[in-house]
């Protein structure tokens, strides 16, 4: 018999499990103050940065909140929400999201300039609709994050590869997952806002209304360098450096 490796689990995301069931339990409980960033490392006789890292990825999945010079607090939750897996966890390690960010592009900067070129009538429809979705959502999160997605797997699908179609797919979940936490973060950031992440968007779908295959490649490329930039800021701000 044939036995499945297992792969040992990463420092931080032992920590941030460990944190984690703490909340579950309720021994920390929403509002309660976690210990400094050096103190928790001294507690789980790890590095820093796998505290940090291990807070960015509860941070992520809105179970605490850092609060500028008071600390970090845990927020209040639901109960629905305590058994939401670490797929999160994993995706805000540095690497693995700037590994995923690169895969994004590999993918999708090429997919859009097909697009451009292959788009039906019925693809231009899809990608309107969820552009008119996202507009319509200002303020409703969940659905701008819903909408966000389907714009992105309808432009997969006007590139008439159904190979390419079935890898976007494929890593559909992973990528959904991603875009939900990259999207949060934008929508936090100080230097940018909903609007602006709709603009971007429409750039793209008039590229490809244009047939203009440069540039929508240009737009798609843009857009994604600057999901990676607010990402950088975001783990700079974290002392995470995402290079």
């Amino acid at each position: 018999m044939k036995y499945k490796q297992i792969k040992p689990k990463k420092i931080y995301e032992e920590v941030a499990e460990a944190l984690h069931e703490a909340i579950h339990n309720g021994q920390l409980k929403p509002g309660d103050k976690l210990n400094s960033v050096e103190q928790l490392a001294g507690n789980f006789q790890v590095g820093r940065s796998a505290i940090r890292e291990a807070l960015s990825a509860l941070k992520a999945m809105g179970l605490i909140e850092m609060r500028q010079g008071e600390g970090t607090y845990v927020r209040q939750f639901d109960a629905e929400n305590l058994t939401f897996p670490l797929s999160t966890a994993m995706l805000m390690n540095k690497e693995d999201v700037k590994n995923l960010l690169e895969v994004r592009k590999i993918i999708e900067v090429g997919a859009t300039a097909v697009a451009a070129s292959k788009r039906s009538a019925e693809n231009l429809e899809q990608m309107k609709a969820a552009l008119e979705q996202m507009k319509i959502s200002y303020g409703n999160e969940e659905l701008g994050e819903k909408y966000d997605m389907e714009f992105h797997l309808a432009l997969a699908a006007a590139s008439q590869n159904s190979l390419l179609t079935n890898l976007l797919l494929h890593v559909s979940d992973l990528m959904q997952e991603t875009m939900k936490e990259t999207r949060r973060l934008w929508l936090f950031s100080k230097s940018t806002t909903t609007e602006k992440l709709y603009e971007e968007h429409v750039e793209i779908y008039q590229a490809v209304l244009e047939q203009n295959g440069e540039k929508a490649r240009k737009a798609m490329l843009s857009h994604l360098n600057n999901v990676e930039d607010i990402l950088q800021k975001y783990f700079e701000e974290t002392d995470m450096p995402l290079d």
